[in-house]
């Protein structure tokens, strides 16, 4: 029966696939981009060339659940993930869980239990988040040379950012996360800085000429002049202290419910400056995202410092954001999912785009900082 159900699943999980991968994907601000530089651990060294995730079925995803006895009822829905894979399992007389895949030589061991860890202790603070469940004291599983890990399922709506006592609301948690953040150190996650957010996402790019050569000469000339002025905002800004961030905290991996918000999704989870988890909270023109930035630093500061300096490097590292952006996908091309979720990709219309984005950027770090109410 079970052996039935999972035929019937491979089906319904190729269409259920399609589906969520043909969403729009414009904006950056909505994607999961950032790629760590670490050596993978020796069991992702295990997997053969899986990076598509093509040896990962539906039967295999429930036969990983039930090798730590999770006891699934063969229900099983794609969560929408581009840069692991991430499913909602049912379960017979208990709660749906939902289990995260890691694509293969991502992060090492080491980095994915700084994450659970740091998640868990912010949820010993009774910080609304969704740590991993732990089996037999382990939160990082194993199974068929992949790895995963599994969560409770926590639903919720889109925040409605457009109100005052929302983003304060979501401020005062952001700066109990940030506080905790502050404590302690990342080892083995990388930083979110300029030199991993522009110049070798740049390099890579140029040296493995995904640029159309119609463009290259300009698109090369426009990203350097970004960088430079990248490293201008950092030196206006002056020495800024970092922590452990959420890494990217844009309303998408924030839930409302009737008990207020919490937070989702600390893969992307780095070091970095503390506005890198506010900036992606703002939109609109400039007064707007003043307003935004001053309700959300009106419930933050309850808890956390926050140096204005950091006003200076928001564009900046938007911009960085936007480069990642491109070699994000670049670096996942041989995967078939980005193939199908990225079908303008690499064509002359998209890199005439990132050449005007940059430009605008460009245009955008050379005006004043927003300045707080």
């Amino acid at each position: 029966m079970l052996k039935h159900q999972c035929n019937r699943l491979d089906t319904i999980f190729g269409c259920a696939y399609n589906a969520y991968m043909t969403k729009p994907t414009n904006s950056p601000n909505n994607l999961i981009n950032n790629i760590s530089n670490d050596v993978p651990s020796a069991q992702a060294n295990a997997v053969p060339d899986q990076q598509n995730f093509a040896a990962l079925s539906a039967e295999m995803v429930l036969d990983a659940l039930a090798s730590v006895g999770v006891e699934e009822d063969g229900r099983l829905l794609v969560l929408n993930s581009y840069e692991n894979r991430v499913y909602q399992v049912g379960r017979d007389e208990a709660e749906p869980v939902v289990v995260k895949f890691y694509r293969p030589h991502r992060w090492s061991d080491a980095a994915i239990l700084e994450e659970h860890a740091f998640v868990h202790e912010l949820m010993q603070q009774e910080i609304p988040v969704v740590a991993p469940l732990a089996f037999h004291g382990e939160t990082l599983l194993y199974y068929q040379g992949f790895r995963f890990a599994v969560f409770p399922r926590q639903g919720g709506r889109a925040p409605d950012i457009e109100r005052s006592d929302t983003l304060e609301w979501m401020g005062r948690l952001m700066g109990r996360i940030h506080a905790i953040g502050a404590l302690k150190s990342y080892t083995a996650r990388p930083k979110l800085d300029a030199q991993s957010f522009g110049i070798t996402p740049r390099t890579w790019l140029l040296e493995h000429n995904f640029i159309p050569a119609e463009l290259e000469q300009t698109w090369e000339s426009v990203s350097a002049q970004a960088l430079e002025a990248v490293q201008a905002c950092y030196a206006r800004a002056g020495e800024i202290a970092t922590l452990r961030l959420h890494g990217d905290c844009h309303s998408g991996n924030v839930l409302w419910t009737d008990a207020g918000p919490h937070f989702v999704d600390f893969d992307d989870s780095r070091t970095g400056p503390a506005i890198q988890d506010l900036w992606m909270l703002l939109s609109g023109e400039r007064g707007d995202r003043t307003r935004q930035l001053s309700d959300l630093l009106a419930g933050y500061e309850d808890f956390f410092e926050f140096d204005p300096r950091q006003l200076h490097i928001i564009e900046a590292l938007r911009t960085l954001r936007l480069l990642h952006y491109s070699y994000w996908i670049a670096m996942r091309w041989d995967d078939p999912a980005f193939q199908l979720a990225f079908p303008w990709f690499n064509t002359m219309h998209y890199w005439q785009d990132r050449i005007l984005e940059l430009r605008e950027q460009i245009a955008a770090m050379d005006e004043a900082p927003l300045r707080l109410f």
